[in-house]
């Protein structure tokens, strides 16, 4: 690829980092949760005989308090649940309903296609494959290691995880040992709490963590308005992940109903909404169209 400078065409200097989205950008987050939380949903009617839509209020205050609507410990937190079986384990009363989610999970979380091949062969150049995300730290360690994308990230940026329940150990809900959940070659770093997409600041800090030059990175991301513009903002070359949009599916209306977005959080997604829509180099139907548009490399081999 080359570049024109006045009237000579000179190679382009290939980019050295990519940072990209995870959810919906590498794989189907929002068909995953559909999937995991509707059939954990189902499985906790079908045991308790609580009232659907009451459950589902009580859900959303849960989510809404830590965060997220991947909340780990969601069952033992729900007054319905804890009302009607006062003396039991709720792990174990619900234990059908955490397998449904599990079983859920292995089978529906897949990256899109082309995705592996692409970060392979960008990581083969010498770049740095470095992924940011929103969801919380638990979540997307899980994902990366579930997908065999540990040592192909170089580095992943996410929030820090929600606490646990008061009484409750971390060994108290983990099946295997502490190494088992633990990075063996990505580096894990935590965004700070409270700053999200589309803060330049945030996205300014972990280009200078990577040692790296906004003119030297690739963003890509699902969302126009918090990856697309928060990368052109701070004069990265961008991408948008066209393929990955959600937000108008059949499922994601179940999210809304339980989501953890409080009301100052609606009013603030309205705000960054409500700025014009930038234009963007869009990846319709594969994250491998990206190699159409840029080159990668090292950082040290002098080009």
């Amino acid at each position: 690829m080359r570049e024109q400078i006045g009237n000579i065409l000179v190679p382009k200097k290939p980019k050295t980092a990519l940072i990209t989205d995870l959810d919906n950008t590498l794989f189907d987050w929002v068909h995953l949760w559909v999937r995991c939380f509707s059939t954990m949903f189902a499985k906790i009617v079908e045991i308790s005989g609580v009232d659907p839509n009451e459950l589902k209020k009580e859900i959303r205050t849960v989510h809404q308090k830590h965060g997220t609507s991947e909340y780990a410990f969601l069952i033992e937190e729900l007054p319905s649940l804890r009302a009607k079986f006062p003396h039991e384990k709720l792990l174990d009363r619900f234990s059908p309903a955490i397998d449904a989610f599990r079983e859920q999970r292995r089978r529906y979380l897949k990256l899109y296609p082309t995705v592996a091949e692409t970060l392979l062969r960008i990581k083969g150049s010498g770049a740095q494959v470095v992924g940011y995300t929103e969801s919380m730290a638990f979540y997307s360690n899980y994902r990366v290691r579930h997908l065999g994308l540990d040592g192909v990230f170089d580095f992943i940026f996410s929030p820090q995880d929600h606490d646990i329940p008061v009484g409750l150990r971390v060994e108290d809900v983990r099946q295997y040992p502490a190494a088992h959940y633990q990075f063996k070659y990505t580096r894990h770093e935590h965004t700070p709490p409270g700053q999200l997409k589309p803060n330049v600041e945030v996205l300014a800090a972990i280009i200078k963590k990577i040692d790296a030059t906004p003119e030297q990175c690739v963003y890509v991301g699902d969302s126009l308005m918090k990856d697309v513009a928060m990368a052109q903002d701070l004069g990265v070359a961008n991408a948008w992940a066209q393929y990955g949009g959600a937000q108008h599916t059949d499922g994601y209306e179940l999210l809304r109903q339980v989501t953890h977005w409080t009301q100052e959080e609606v009013d603030r997604e309205k705000q960054i909404l409500a700025r014009p829509k930038p234009h963007a180099l869009a990846l319709k139907n594969s994250f491998s169209e990206l190699l159409d548009h840029f080159e990668f490399g090292s950082a040290n081999n002098g080009t």
